[in-house]
């Protein structure tokens, strides 16, 4: 993605924060699978695996598990770019490679930005229609990622 990018209200969503720890902190936060693991959904749910090959092109796969034990959510997304402790953009439109994939459903926008000592975290789901940006919305996008960003900060005051 080239910037600056301009969030379009009718077809993305954004949540922004300044978050107390530096951005290399939050940056391997986001980039080491073990790390992923750890945050990467709301509590109870957790991510039973995580794969990243971290360039242009490359996977970046989650799998989540229900309390109850069900293994759901099975995304496998592709890096479109990776600008160490700066960006990271990804998209399940996309498989790795490039590779066309049957329901894309947002491209993540990821940016750690230096304010002081903390980071200036924002997140952007970029939607190809209103439609998919409203049922995001409704899904529970900003209580979700809001969650999930409590939890990385948490998170890293660990590591």
């Amino acid at each position: 993605m080239s910037y600056p990018f301009k969030p379009d209200p009718r077809l993305d969503l954004m949540l922004e924060r300044v978050v107390d720890a530096p951005r290399e902190l939050l940056w391997r936060a986001w980039t080491t699978p073990e790390h992923v693991k750890q945050w990467f959904t709301p509590k109870p749910w957790i991510i039973t695996d995580c794969e990243i090959e971290l360039r242009p092109g490359g996977l970046f796969r989650t799998r989540m598990q229900s309390p109850d034990g069900k293994q759901v959510n099975d995304r496998h997304c592709c890096y479109l770019e990776i600008v160490p402790n700066e960006r990271l953009v990804w998209t399940d439109a996309l498989l790795p490679g490039y590779r066309p994939s049957g329901e894309p459903f947002i491209t993540a926008m990821i940016s750690f930005q230096p304010e002081g000592k903390a980071t200036r975290y924002t997140a952007t789901a970029i939607h190809r229609d209103e439609a998919t940006r409203k049922n995001h919305e409704e899904m529970g996008f900003y209580d979700g990622w809001g969650t999930v960003l409590d939890q990385l900060a948490d998170y890293v005051k660990t590591i």
